[in-house]
């Protein structure tokens, strides 16, 4: 069965000029029930994480600042989220739906974490309203327990994967590939393993024939035991922090490709979200639920 985690926390708690499009996670989960694609035994409460498991990628000190609200005035502007606990606890329970995630991806094929994709969290700071990096948490993990050896990370967010390179910079067990706008934040890229970085108005098409010609090479190449999958929707033309002009449609094939490659080849796939930022939330649920259609169709 295919396992989501979801809790009201993902959307709740925010200063109101930061409800949308935030509200987009709460609206989903009704969306996926109301349609039929998923029913409530496909979600699950992630609980909280211990302290252990983001030590594995952040640093304790960043780790206690966080948690006292103690960041200084520049650290606390470049989050863009105003500090608060229940923040706090909400970035705690979005990184343990990615932990509690990886589990049941081992045993399913596949699971997906309705928030998360947090990938501008660096190991000693947040960055554009990521406060802890949820897949390299994850990623960590999965290894300490000896569950994967050699992780893939496929970012297809519109933004690079910045936080998430620097924290794999040194490390060669996990291999980063981020496909994303060149114009697009963050202005200063980081060095992924692989980066792609694709023209202002690039569409369909050539997004996905460079997809499909890139991915199967880097698993053969890579082996990866398990993958991470960013599914950010800012791809789409009619995002506001995008610039890239792929339609709904290119959207989900690249969805498609990526889960349906993933089965064939028999890699465990955790899937977190990422961004979606068209003016018109009814775009941003279509896009993101596809994700979820295509993965109870592909992983039934």
């Amino acid at each position: 069965m295919l396992k989501i985690a979801y809790h009201p926390i993902f959307k709740h708690n925010l200063p109101l000029g930061h409800r949308f499009p935030m509200s987009k996670y709460e609206l989903l989960y009704e969306q996926l029930i109301l349609e039929g694609t998923c029913s409530s035994e496909n979600f699950f409460d992630p609980g909280f994480p211990n302290d252990e498991d983001l030590k594995l990628v952040h640093t304790s000190e960043y780790i206690e600042k966080l948690r006292k609200l103690d960041l200084d005035k520049s650290a606390a502007r470049k989050i863009g989220f105003p500090l608060s606990e229940k923040l706090i606890e909400r970035e705690h329970i979005i990184t343990q739906g990615t932990i509690k995630g990886c589990e049941f991806a081992l045993k399913n094929g596949i699971a997906m974490n309705i928030a998360g994709g947090t990938h501008h969290a660096y190991s000693d700071r947040g960055e554009a309203f990521c406060l802890f990096n949820d897949q390299a948490v994850g990623a960590r993990t999965l290894q300490k327990k000896k569950l994967a050896c050699q992780i893939l990370m496929v970012d297809l967010d519109v933004h690079q994967g910045n936080g998430t390179a620097e924290i794999f910079q040194d490390d060669p067990s996990v291999f980063t590939f981020s496909m994303h706008g060149a114009g697009n934040y963050p202005f200063r890229k980081e060095k992924s393993n692989l980066d792609i970085a694709l023209k202002d108005g690039t569409g369909d098409d050539e997004y996905l024939n460079i997809l499909k010609e890139t991915l199967p090479k880097l698993i053969s190449e890579v082996k990866p035991d398990f993958i991470f999958y960013l599914s950010g929707v800012d791809i789409v033309a009619t995002d506001k922090l995008g610039r890239l002009a792929c339609t709904p449609e290119g959207c989900k094939e690249r969805d498609r490709f990526v889960l349906q490659t993933c089965k064939e080849l028999n890699i465990p796939v955790q899937v977190s979200m990422g961004g979606g930022y068209s003016p018109d939330i009814k775009i941003i649920i279509e896009a993101h639920a596809n994700t979820f259609r295509l993965a109870q169709d592909i992983f039934e």
